[in-house]
């Protein structure tokens, strides 16, 4: 890195958030970048001006942490930071570079890991870099502003009631988070671990005790057969650097049970949750799906949400070419 590092850095990260400003509205001012696990990397840009630089992080998630659910146990992050409109040679630079990096440690090529980037959606311009080295589109991070109109629907379907969840609910409450798991294992989104149902045990109390999260039962004839859990703004400051508007929440679970899918009880149970979120002031919603999941894009875009941003990944890390 040349030694003007903080003034080149400081003007590209202008002009980053300038263009992702240009491209969505709801994107972030350019986040301060966590600590790179080696030298940042840059790329050439006109002129002897770097065209951009990228830094990687590594996570490690130990084995008591509800994250290695999530993803791998071990994940290499990259950070991209690109001046110019047309993204793609810079982005095929910084990521050539990190691949190399990543090639050189043995931690990398072991089964239980990832190399992810987190891309800007309508970033259309580098695709094809992502694509080139071997990055797959899996997940997106989709946005629904407040007030955004949801479709009004038939209302809760007859014979459902939907109500707060309490204490007493928490066995119902951690079976369905149990079933978001095992419905997102067929998809590549979550990994099932030895200790997957304590820890979803353990959380669900907690949040219900601690009313860490808002969550909504339906019910029919006294059986739960759907959960919608949103995490209050107090709750998301894990996720609010992803997004501008402010205060941010962050829509964790949907959950319908097979047999009542396609009855209504999922709008409703989001119907629900955003009346909440627009009551006390939430000024977007965030919540994560899978891109291959055929239902999941339509449904959550019928509830008014659009990708903000996706994450491509390489499994293992030292897959990415």
């Amino acid at each position: 890195m040349p030694w003007l590092v903080r003034d080149v850095v400081r003007d590209i990260n202008k002009a980053a958030g300038r263009r992702w400003q240009e491209l969505d509205p709801l994107l972030p001012e350019p986040y301060d970048l966590a600590v790179s696990c080696a030298e940042p990397f840059v790329a050439s840009g006109r002129g002897g001006r770097p065209a951009g630089f990228a830094v990687c992080r590594h996570d490690q998630f130990p084995d008591n942490s509800l994250s290695q659910t999530w993803g791998t146990k071990s994940r290499f992050v990259l950070a991209i930071r690109l001046r110019d409109k047309d993204t793609r040679l810079a982005a095929d630079e910084l990521i050539g570079q990190w691949r190399d990096h990543l090639a050189a440690l043995p931690d990398a090529h072991k089964d239980d890991t990832s190399a992810l980037v987190n891309w800007p959606s309508r970033d259309t311009s580098g695709v094809l870099a992502l694509l080139r080295h071997g990055l797959q589109a899996m997940t997106v991070l989709a946005a629904r502003p407040a007030g955004r109109a949801t479709p009004a629907g038939g209302g809760v379907p007859a014979g459902v009631v939907i109500r707060p969840a309490v204490l007493t609910d928490l066995a119902s409450v951690g079976a369905m988070e149990l079933g978001v798991i095992r419905y997102d294992e067929q998809f590549g989104g979550a990994f099932w671990r030895a200790n997957t149902e304590d820890l979803i045990r353990t959380e669900s109390r907690a949040a219900l005790e601690n009313c860490s999260a808002w969550m909504w039962i339906a019910e029919r004839s006294g059986q739960a057969v759907g959960l919608v859990t949103a995490l209050p703004p107090a709750s998301s400051a894990w996720i609010a650097n992803m997004t501008r508007p402010a205060p941010a929440a962050y829509l964790s679970t949907m959950y319908v049970v097979p047999g009542e899918r396609g009855t209504g009880i999922a709008a409703a149970l989001v119907r629900q949750v955003h009346a909440e979120l627009d009551a006390h002031g939430v000024a977007v919603t965030l919540l994560h799906h899978s891109i291959v999941n055929p239902l999941s894009g339509p449904f959550w875009n019928r509830m008014g949400y659009r990708p903000l941003w996706t994450s491509w990944e390489a499994r293992p890390a030292a897959a990415l070419r």
